[in-house]
């Protein structure tokens, strides 16, 4: 136990002498490399003397104590720990632009950075409207928001790329702390000449008989439709796969087939298509959306007040 604690110890000065060892243009020189497969033609791309390149590959390499290179006559290739380092160092200089670029915001002003994901239904429906409202009293925030389908919305908040996700409530949100955020129902997009044109309502089972245009696969909305067609016992007629809900309308009125999108989502993307919506009679048709957070107490004070904002009506945009 003794030995095992002494090692340990003794690894905590090697990784900070490393850290103090490999500096950003080291970085910079091994990925050009990497991506001229040549340090000739990487120097003069960096505008550093090929000697001096070489030098630090060769320092890189007594630091790591592993080799990154095969050197061949015409050329280098990674080795694998080469490919490894590579990923990394793409990821560490790609950080450091990202704090240049956020570091550039405050100065000029900018108070707060909440990062989101969302789902497509909660992007066109819902946040055009609930967002200004949030904006008029923080003016200096700034949202990094992302479109992503339900499933990765978790996912996305569960490994910390987001601090907030909107998804629909069908998909499973685990450990995640959930909140209602709004509802919508799902309607079926058919040109006017259509036979169910003009219908009160219709049940999915009967849109079987027809050609669909159908959201991309990993949407919830397409991965709850084939669902229902599976416990029917029928297949959907998919005549293509779009990736969003105006491609859904388009299709829709160039005569692709029929297409199931939202409610809210028609109203704003089919103005002036000569479309027609029927809602859909099944009870999964009328959907939740939720917010997610890993734990909202430990959220930035401003990414607090935007999923306040988002989870009481009181504080949107009217």
């Amino acid at each position: 136990m003794q030995q095992k604690a002494q090692s340990s110890r003794s690894s905590v000065p090697h990784k900070i002498d490393l850290a103090r060892r490999i500096d950003l243009t080291t970085l910079r020189l091994f990925i050009a490399i990497c991506e001229e497969g040549n340090l000739t033609r990487a120097s003069q791309r960096e505008a550093i003397a090929p000697s001096a390149v070489s030098k630090r590959m060769h320092d890189l390499e007594e630091v790591l104590e592993v080799a990154l290179f095969e050197r061949h006559p015409n050329g280098m290739a990674l080795t694998p720990a080469g490919e490894s380092l590579l990923h990394h160092a793409r990821v560490t200089l790609l950080n450091v632009e990202k704090i240049a670029v956020d570091m550039a915001e405050h100065a000029r002003g900018v108070r707060g950075h909440v990062r989101m994901l969302a789902n497509l239904s909660s992007i066109v429906e819902f946040l055009p409207d609930d967002l200004p409202g949030f904006f008029h009293s923080h003016e200096l925030v700034r949202l990094d928001l992302q479109e992503r389908p339900s499933a990765e919305v978790v996912r996305g908040v569960e490994e910390g790329v987001a601090d907030i996700g909107i998804c629909s409530a069908d998909v499973s949100t685990r450990a995640l702390e959930r909140f209602s955020y709004r509802r919508d129902r799902l309607v079926i997009v058919v040109r006017s000449d259509h036979p169910l044109s003009g219908a009160t309502d219709v049940s999915f089972a009967d849109t079987l008989d027809y050609d669909h245009v159908g959201l991309f696969a990993t949407s919830s909305i397409y991965l709850r439709s084939q669902y229902t067609a599976q416990q029917i016992g029928k297949s959907i007629r998919l005549r293509v796969h779009v990736p969003g809900f105006d491609a859904v309308c388009r299709m829709v009125q160039a005569g692709m087939g029929i297409g199931l999108i939202p409610d809210r989502a028609f109203e704003v993307l089919s103005h002036g298509m000569d479309l027609s919506a029927v809602e859909l009679s099944d009870g999964w048709a009328d959907r939740e959306l939720v917010l997610v957070a890993r734990d909202p107490a430990g959220l930035s004070a401003t990414s607090q007040l935007m999923l306040e904002h988002l989870r009481f009506p009181r504080s949107r945009a009217h």
